[in-house]
Parts: structure tokens; C-alpha cells; sequence
């Protein structure tokens, strides 16, 4: 009898976690590889959970793809690996009949970038082919974070094969999908698709999983699964470990069966002890043909305060509007700090924007500074947020942080790697890119949690998005500025740029855009200054001419600086023509330089009124 077929009238119990069992043994590399080096092992490990009673054990070939296979260099041997897989899980179940899944894992976690859809589906039909010329009794698609993955892959393979699909979704969160869609709705839409049988496995314990499971109606055609982890896990002297007594998984099991499931078994942390448990609690019993589903009183997302003030893209697109930055000191005084944000206050920047530890270099977190500046000195903060610092955990909840406080304006950026700052041994974290956490924090914006969870009310984040003119094709650069668009990017705060022509040709390239830029003015110090940043600092480049002008200043502090601003100057005058939005660099905190060139900003816009009112007064 098939496996569809035992399903209408058995509940079956599938084997636990592989990894599990070879992480206990001491083996932490490539689980894939061992069904080449060590088939004995694996072997043993099926044969242990057909002892236990599992009428269906799975290949070990969760991370059998080639993306996945190629963190060890072995993207050339996916047919070997997944071959030698199913032969090894066949030869196990051979004796007693067991039937054999074939395993395919997903791919995508939080990052979309990890791989296009058609870059999955080319390497799932690779997989799927192997696993399918050994004759499997079903493809198990298990731990899928992202739901578009799993869509785009069971409509793939219902096309490709007959062979029965099992398609398990991954929640972070009870209940929800990363995507914030509802797992009873998730469930019936693979169900649509063509899957065969539609569950979860991962992440949750049995406690979560059950009230998951809840509120998901029975299918019409499709069966119910259940693979949840032992618990959830911990850390004991740097190990990953699993708090749980194989009798709590299997009394589990019935509450599991009471909500639908049918076929039921393990994932981390599970060993033949729970599937054992497992099997003598549910092995006998028949599966429910109808059940009461839960309806839990759905959470209301607020909407999110009124601005204050504009956002600041919204501003730019029809004003002048001056941003300027000003780092946050590396040291515990933050009295400079504070002359130097309200001096610029006082000149009528629109923001004083901050960088969030730049070059690498620790300093006084800009969000604490953010929220003096806001609600002590009434001075508007624009908060740099890198995605090198912060693990999603740090992000969300630093993000968070900046919405209690009322800071909307924010600079989504990479951030230069730790080993270029005074820590080069400190961890770069990157979870995430620029364009990714733009996105995440546009889903902030409608009060979702980046897994997925209502959040209770909306933030109201304005995003701006890094723009690095300075490189040799413009055009690419564009087409990444397109890309941020589709992101979720307000607008664009801009490197420095140092030639006029360079500001005619970024208006040029961009002006199709509605989105608005601010271009950044950065005036220059000295001779040594200029050409640090010049050489060193990633991202900038000066004109020769700038560095020819700086050069002939010498030593003389107030020349170079005299020049530096006029550099500036003629280069806002080109700018403040093209762009509504001006972003001017303070350089080594001298604001006072900053001053000027605000100042100069404000008077060519009075005498660019001044001259429009001559003209309608001639007219």
C-alpha cells in the first residue's frame, strides 16, 4: 500500500533529527559528505530510528543542494552525495518495508539575496533528480523560512513528478510565517499547489507546534504533518543542546494527532528515544477526521503617530532642504557635540544626521545622542543604522528603540568592515544587507515584526539609502539605486563628489527618478586631509584639481581651510542647481566650516528668489 494510502487510515511516525545524532557523536562538517565517507554511519542512524519504530526514515541530504554544498567545496559532487543518499536510506529500510522520503532543504532564511527563485528551482530539479532515480516513496520539502521558495517550489515539482510532495513551512514566531501570512493559510495554498501532504517542522517545540496547529483547519485532499524540534534549544559549554524527555515528545504526540496530523515525527534535537516514545503513544491510534479549529481574536495594528514634521524625502522633493552630518565623539564628552548640533540648528538645518560608528570606530551610539538632540534641544536627528554591528535580533530591536523615541528619519547602509577600525577583531555581522534591511524596516512600517509578528501599531520610518557616485560606470551604480527603490528606499544621501562635471553627470543619469537625492559636499582641510580621504577612506575620490588647489595651500591652516571651503562652495553652486537636497560633510567636527557653506547655501536661494521675482516683475 503507498503512502497516501496508509495515510487515510494510520497516523505514521517518522524518524527525528540526523544532525543530531552526528553532532553527539563529535562530527560537526558536512553531514552530506559522510553518505560518501562514513555510509556506515548513516546506516546505523536509519536502522536506530526503524528500531525505535519510525515507518519512515529520510535521506541525509537536507543541505544536499549545490549552494548549500558548496560552503565545503563540494558543489561538484551533488549527484554522488544525494545518489549514495537514498541508496543507503534504501538498503536500511529494505527488511522491514519503511518508507524512504527523499529530503530537500530550503535555502532562504531571512535574505532573499541568498538566491534567486530561478537559481533554487535549478538546483532543486538537480537535487530532485538524483533523489528520483533511486525510486524515494516521496520528496520531503522541509524547513522552509520563505513561503515564495516553497511556492515556486512545489508548483516545480508537482509539474516535474507524481511522486507524493510533503512541503513543511518553518515559523519563527506560532501560528505566523516569517511573511506575516497566517500558517493556516499557508498550509491550504501548498495544498493548492499540488502538495500532497502540508505540515511544519523546526524552529518550535512540541508546545509551540501544537498551538500553531490550533488554528489550522483540516485540509480537503492534502494530510496534516507535524515534525517539531525536542524543545527549544540551548547553549551548555559552547554545545547546542535540547532540554527534553523523550516522554514529554511522545505524550506530545497525541495533542499533535488531536489537531490532524498524520504523519508525525522530529526534527533537532530528537533522537530514537523520542521517536520510540513517539510510536508506542500514536502508533496505534486512528487518525481524527474532524476537529474544532481555534480562533484566536486577531491583534490589532495601530496606526502610527503623526510626524511632526514632513518627512524629510517628501520636503526635498519640492525645497531646499540641508542635511548635515556630525559624528558623535569617540570619547565621553559630548559638550562639542552639542555646541556644534545647535550651532547648525541655529543656521536652519533642516537635520543633523549621525553616523552609526564610522570607519569601524566605537562611538557614543548615535541613538542615545538622536534622543538628546530630539527631546532636550529640539534639533531633528537623522540616525545612521549599519548592518555590521547588529545581528536581525539587534536591528529589530534597535529600530524598535528609535520608534519609542519618536526618531523617523534613518540611513539604512553596509557600514565599513571591522578590521578596517580600532577593533579589527571584532565580528562584521552583516545578517543582512542594505537592501534587506531597508525592506525590514519597511515591514516595520506596517507593524510587522521581522518574523513575521504583528507588532501592535505601525512605525513611520522615512529610509534613505546610501548613493557612492564616485565610480568608474555610473549607470551601475544607478541600476543599484533602482534596486533600493524597489527596496523600499525614500531617497538617497549621497558620498561626497568633488567636480562639477561628476554633479552635471549624477543629475544626468538620475533624473528619471522621482526619488530625491541630496548630494553630498564635503569641504576639505588640508593637503593631508584630502588625501587621506582621497586614498583610504572607501567610497571617496577627489578631482585632481582639488588636490592640485589643496596641495599649493602648504602647511597654512587658514589657506587650506580658506580653499577647502571655496572648493565647496563652487561645487553647491552646481548642486544647489540640480538638487533640491544638499547633504554637507562636516569634516574632523569642524562645524564651523559647516556654518559657512549653510550659509552660502541660503544665500544663493535668496538671491535665486530675488532674481525670480525680477523676472515676474518684468513679465
Amino acid at each position: 500500500m503507498g503512502l497516501l494510502d496508509e495515510l487515510k487510515t494510520r497516523i505514521l511516525t517518522a524518524d527525528g533529527a540526523m544532525g543530531t545524532l552526528l553532532y553527539s557523536y563529535g562530527i560537526e562538517y558536512c553531514n552530506e559528505e559522510l553518505n560518501l565517507q562514513r555510509p556506515e554511519i548513516i546506516e546505523k542512524i536509519h536502522q536506530e530510528y526503524i528500531q525505535a519504530g519510525a515507518d519512515i526514515i529520510q535521506t541525509n541530504t537536507y543541505g544536499g543542494n549545490a549552494l548549500k554544498l558548496a560552503r565545503y567545496g563540494l558543489e561538484n559532487q551533488v549527484k554522488e552525495i544525494n545518489e549514495a543518499a537514498i541508496r543507503i536510506a534504501k538498503r536500511a529500510a529494505a527488511p522491514g518495508g519503511q518508507f524512504v522520503f527523499g529530503t530537500i532543504g530550503g535555502i532562504r532564511g531571512i535574505r532573499k539575496s541568498d538566491a534567486t527563485l530561478e537559481e533554487i528551482i535549478t538546483m532543486v530539479d538537480q537535487q530532485a533528480g538524483y533523489l528520483l532515480a533511486g525510486d524515494p516513496d516521496a520528496l520531503l520539502l522541509e524547513t522552509y523560512y520563505d513561503f515564495e521558495e516553497l511556492a515556486a517550489t512545489v508548483t516545480h515539482l508537482r509539474k516535474a513528478t507524481d511522486v507524493p510532495l510533503i512541503a513543511q513551512v518553518s515559523m519563527h514566531e506560532p501560528g505566523i510565517l516569517q511573511n506575516g501570512m497566517a500558517l493556516n493559510e499557508a498550509l491550504h495554498q501548498l495544498e493548492a499547489l499540488g502538495a500532497d501532504i502540508v505540515g511544519v517542522n523546526c524552529r518550535l517545540g512540541p508546545h509551540h507546534t501544537i498551538q500553531a496547529l490550533e488554528e489550522v483547519a483540516l485540509p480537503q485532499k492534502a494530510f496534516l504533518s507535524a515534525y517539531p524540534n525536542a524543545s527549544l534549544l540551548d547553549l551548555e559549554n559552547g554545545r547546542v543542546v535540547y532540554e527534553s524527555e523523550a516522554d514529554y515528545f511522545g505524550r506530545a504526540g497525541l495533542l499533535l494527532r488531536e489537531e490532524g496530523a498524520r504523519l508525525i515525527g522530529g526534527c533537532c534535537g530528537t533522537t530514537p528515544k523520542h521517536i520510540e516514545a513517539l510510536k508506542k503513544r500514536i502508533g496505534h491510534l486512528k487518525p481524527v477526521t474532524e476537529k474544532e479549529v481555534v480562533k484566536k481574536k486577531p491583534i490589532i495594528i495601530r496606526e502610527a503617530e503623526a510626524l511632526e514634521e514632513a518627512p524629510l524625502h517628501e520636503k526635498a522633493k519640492t525645497e531646499r532642504t540641508i542635511i548635515v552630518e556630525l559624528d558623535t565623539p569617540r570619547h565621553l564628552d559630548i559638550t562639542k557635540f552639542l555646541e556644534g548640533s545647535k550651532a547648525l540648528s541655529a543656521a536652519g538645518v533642516d537635520a543633523v544626521t549621525m553616523a552609526d560608528n564610522s570607519l569601524a570606530s566605537p562611538r557614543v551610539s548615535n541613538l542615545a545622542m538622536g534622543s538628546i538632540l530630539k527631546h532636550q534641544e529640539q534639533i531633528r536627528p537623522l540616525a545612521h543604522i549599519t548592518c555590521r554591528d547588529r545581528n536581525l535580533i539587534g536591528l529589530q530591536s534597535h529600530l524598535m528603540g528609535l520608534d519609542a523615541l519618536g526618531i523617523h528619519d534613518i540611513l539604512a547602509v553596509t557600514g565599513d568592515p571591522t578590521k578596517v577600525g580600532d577593533f579589527p577583531g571584532a565580528t562584521s555581522v552583516y545578517d543582512v544587507s542594505s537592501m534587506e534591511l531597508i525592506q525590514l524596516i519597511k515591514k516595520l512600517n506596517e507593524g510587522i515584526s521581522f518574523s513575521g509578528k504583528p507588532l501592535r501599531k505601525k512605525a513611520n520610518f522615512s529610509v534613505a539609502a546610501a548613493f557612492n557616485p564616485n565610480v568608474r560606470v555610473l549607470d551601475r551604480a544607478v541600476a543599484r539605486l533602482e534596486k533600493k527603490i524597489e527596496s523600499g528606499a525614500d531617497y538617497f544621501i549621497s558620498q561626497p563628489v568633488y567636480t562639477k562635471e561628476k554633479i552635471i553627470e549624477i543629475y544626468e543619469a538620475t533624473k528619471h527618478l522621482e526619488t530625491p537625492i541630496f548630494l553630498g559636499v564635503m569641504p576639505l582641510t588640508s593637503i593631508r586631509s584630502a588625501e587621506f580621504l582621497h586614498n583610504e577612506v572607501p567610497g571617496i575620490k577627489l578631482s585632481e584639481d582639488a588636490l592640485e588647489r589643496m596641495r599649493a595651500c602648504g602647511d597654512g591652516k587658514e589657506r587650506a581651510t580658506a580653499e577647502g571651503i571655496q572648493i565647496a562652495k563652487e561645487l553647491i553652486d552646481t548642486a544647489a542647481e540640480l538638487f533640491n537636497g544638499i547633504y554637507v560633510i562636516t569634516p574632523f567636527f569642524r562645524y564651523d566650516m559647516s556654518l559657512e557653506l549653510i550659509d552660502y547655501i541660503r544665500q544663493l536661494d535668496i538671491q535665486k528668489e530675488s532674481d525670480n521675482s525680477h523676472v515676474k516683475t518684468a513679465n
